[in-house]
Formats: C-alpha cells, structure tokens, sequence
C-alpha cells in the first residue's frame, strides 16, 4: 500500500512526488512516456512572474510567480541563472506611463532580494539596441531568470527517488478504480508489457494535457472538461545578437514574444498562443505559427530573418483551466486543484493549468489538500532545499567548472562549463578517468551510461533533447550511433526505484 500514486512525470507530478516523499510518504509515480517528455520540456525556459499577466490583474499569480523566482534560483543556480530582458518602446503600443506602472509593481510584488531592479534604458549608441531597427530608440530593462525545464523535472524525480519515491518511466495507467477507501491502479511496463497492481491511498492525476483524458477514460470519473488545450510554439535560430540580454517584444494584437540567447549560438523565439480543441497530440507547429513568430521578430530586428534560418522548433500544450475567456492569451495560467472524493471513498486530485514557476508551491498545495487523508505527512519542506547538484552559490558557477575541470582533466573548458551547468556538484563525484567514446559535441559514452543509469534516459532523443540540448549539434550519423550504442546497453537503464 502506497500512499499516493501519482500519474504523469511532468514538472507537477515530479514536484509533488518530491515533496510528498521527503514528508516521509510512500509514493508511486508511473509517467507512459519520458520524464519531461510532454509541456514540461517545451516551455519558453523561464522562472518569471509573468510581467503581461499584470494586464489581467492576476496579481496573486504574479507575486506567487515572483517569490518563487529567487526561491527556485536559490534550490537549482546550476540550471537556472539570472537574465535581463530589454523591452523596446513601441510608438503606437502600450504607453511608457503604463509600462513604468507594471515594472514597478513587477519589482516590488514578490520581495524582490537577489534580482537587481527595472530602469530605463536608451538604446541608441547601445549594444542593447544595435540587433534592432533604428526607430526603437528607448525602453526599458528588468530582470526575471532562464531555466532548462527538462532537467528541472529531471532533478525533481532523482530527489524523489532519493527519498524514497518509487519512479517508473515507459509506464502506461492501464486502469483504475476505488476498492475499500483505497486506489487498485493496474500499470503496464510499455518496454516489457509487465503489469502489475499497485494500491494507494490517494491518487493523483497530473497527466497535463491528458489530465481530462485521464480522469473521463481510465479513472471512469464523469463531468465537463475543466481543461482547455492551448499549443505553445517556438523557433530557434542562429545567433541574433552577441549580447547576454534577453528581449521581449510587444505586438499589435496584443500579444509578446521574447527573443532569448539560446545554447551560446542560437536564439530561442516564442511563443504562440493557439486553441488546439481536445487533442493532447496536436503539438506540433503550423506554418502559420513559425511565420507569425517570424514576423512579429521582424518587426523589431534590423537583420530580416528567413524561414531557412530556422534550425529547429518545439511546441507544448498548455492544459490550462478552461475559465470561460473568449481568446487563448486571456485564460488563466493559474493552477486549479480538484478533489473527487466521494464519502468514505479514497480521494482522486486533479491538477489543472499552472506554470513551470509555481510548481513547488502548487506542491504545496496540493499536499495541503489532501492533508485530511494523509495525517502522517511530516510539514512542508521543500523551501530553500537545493535540487541535486545545486549545493553552490548562484554566483560560483564558473568556480565550479574550474573544479570539475580539476576533477576531470579530459575535459575542455567548454565542457567543464557544460557540466557544471547541467550537472552542478553531481559532476564532482563522477568516476575519474577517460570518459569514453565521443559521439560528437563533448558527449561521452560515460556520460550517456550515467543518463541511462541514474536519470531514466532511453533514447537518444531522451539524451539530446531533454537531458542535454546537443540535439542542436550532432549531425544524422552521430545520432544513429547514438541511438545504437543506448539499444545495446539498455540492460543498464532498468526502471530506477528507491
């Protein structure tokens, strides 16, 4: 008997298995697919507080988003860092009073310590302003911070497991139904077609998109559609600008978009808000959307940017809480957490919406809910406790490569600071010595056998893609060869548990 039995490895169903296991619960968490593998892994990549959500007057949001900014900052320095985000003044947009008005509630809603504060910036003469058309002559700069979301989930799932949470990936809910004031979950094993019946106190359904899915097929749980899928998309391009700031834009119809420094050499520009009706596996960009992001870009950037200087696009579904709004860029993208609990029968919560932001805080919360159903759980304690690898200051990164340089002499620089910031302090306990065969970019057999072994990677897309992003600078061959050396190791990536 477990006490929760959480479905899906996204950021919400990690979050909460990791929070839920270090209270000292017993937990089961069973993802069909890869950790990340859905919306977690296809965000915009930012910790914020949503500076056009202030529009909506979704001020709880926003300060929510803005005290978890410095507190996830603090837990993960090694995946999440500080940026600076330049917004041009576009004539004929929101006025500069307006604008003024919004950074200064941004800067001082959430308690704001470690991030400096907003100010004007000219940018004429300006390096800020040399990527852009000479008409945008001023603006304003304000800080919020960039995140690898996929290994946020990742490291999320590995504390989880480190406290005893039991994790299985390639893992399908098959069925489920209350027997006793408990949950009988039959789950199946997509690699091996095992299955089994694991039993729970409680169940969680924080499949994202699928959540709806979920609750009205496998949990047979009847009612209206509280979810309302919006697609997501980005494109990434080569480097628009040498600079380390980030750019936000604003657009006609109301929306913004953001230009953001990408893996060194690219630059990340998103995102797109489309309704996508009640199919989880739309995500996949339009046309349309690549030439909107396109376009919207070029009305800011001097150098016109083609649809052959796209190198790669991702797109996520948003399975935000379906509030009523007319338009997708209007609905909530606050978290909704609904109890099913019939007397005297075990409790189902769904999760709804929320952002990569307020994860360990809807965390929180959840747990808080179900509070009367698990009296054994130990407080909440996830504030300010470090992710795996991430026990440094946020301003020792670069000290950190210098020691895991030291560490790992094979290693160059560039793959020294690589590690440090996907891996944080984990690199320093890695087995010295050579680190095997390349396959190209600095990836090592060594390095993919400790994805395998440690961090539920399979696949080389679950390696390129979502444990690293080196998926931008292998070419065909050295991806196949990838893929081939994983099939052939595979017994070494048997599902991690406690």
């Amino acid at each position: 008997m477990h006490d929760i039995f959480i479905i899906g490895g996204g950021i919400n169903g990690c979050g909460i298995a990791r929070d839920a296991a270090g209270r000292g619960l017993s937990v089961y968490l069973a993802e069909k697919a890869d950790l990340a593998s859905g919306t977690s892994s296809s965000s915009t990549k930012l910790i914020h507080g949503g500076l056009r959500y202030l529009e909506q007057y979704e001020f709880s949001l926003v300060r929510e988003s803005l005290k978890e900014r410095e507190t996830l900052l603090r837990m993960a320095p090694h995946i999440i860092s500080p940026m600076r985000f330049v917004l041009p003044h576009h004539e004929g947009l929101r006025p500069k009073w307006l604008i003024r008005l919004g950074l200064f509630l941004y800067d001082h809603l959430g308690g704001r310590k470690l991030l400096p504060k907003s100010r004007n910036v000219r940018l004429g003469n300006n390096p800020l302003g040399a990527p852009l058309k000479p008409q945008f002559t001023s603006g304003f700069e304000y800080s919020d911070c960039w995140v690898d979301d996929a290994r946020l989930v990742v490291l999320n799932a590995m504390d989880a497991r480190d406290h005893g949470a039991t994790i299985h990936t390639r893992t399908e809910v098959v069925s489920a139904h209350r027997d006793d004031h408990c949950w009988s979950v039959t789950v199946r094993d997509l690699v091996t077609g095992h299955r089994e019946e694991i039993s729970a106190k409680v169940l969680i359904n924080a499949a994202g998109p699928w959540v709806s899915e979920v609750a009205s097929g496998r949990l047979k749980i009847n009612g209206r559609s509280q979810s309302r899928l919006v697609k997501g998309s980005h494109i990434v391009v080569r480097q628009m600008f040498e600079h380390d700031r980030a750019y936000i834009f604003q657009n006609p119809d109301g929306r913004i978009i953001f230009a953001i420094p990408y893996e060194d050499d690219f630059t990340l520009i998103g995102t797109t808000d489309v309704d996508v009706g009640a199919d989880p596996s739309a995500a996949n960009i339009s046309e349309e959307e690549i030439t909107y992001l396109l376009d919207a870009a070029g009305e800011y950037f001097a150098k016109p940017i083609q649809r052959a200087d796209v190198v790669w696009t991702y797109s996520g579904i948003r399975p935000l809480f379906n509030d009523g709004e007319q338009t997708a860029q209007e609905i909530t993208r606050d978290y909704v957490l609904s109890i099913d609990a019939p007397k005297d029968q075990a409790p189902l919560l769904n999760i709804f919406g929320g952002k990569i932001t307020t994860y360990r805080h809807l965390a929180e919360e959840a747990l808080a809910k179900l509070a009367d159903w698990l009296p054994m759980a130990s407080p909440a304690w996830t504030s300010g406790v470090a992710l795996p690898g991430g026990k440094f200051a946020i301003s020792e990164v670069d000290d950190l490569a210098g020691e895991i340089r030291k560490a790992h002499p094979s290693l160059s620089p560039d793959q020294a600071t690589r590690f440090a910031r996907t891996y944080g302090t984990a690199a320093l306990d890695w087995p010295q010595g050579d680190f095997g065969e390349e396959f190209g970019a600095g990836l090592s057999t060594n390095e993919v056998g400790y994805l395998m072994a440690c961090e539920w990677a399979r696949t080389a897309e679950d390696v390129l893609w979502r444990r690293t992003k080196l998926g931008l600078r292998l070419e065909p061959k050295q991806v196949a060869r990838l893929e081939a050396w994983m099939k052939q190791h595979q017994p070494n990536a048997v599902h991690q548990e406690r």
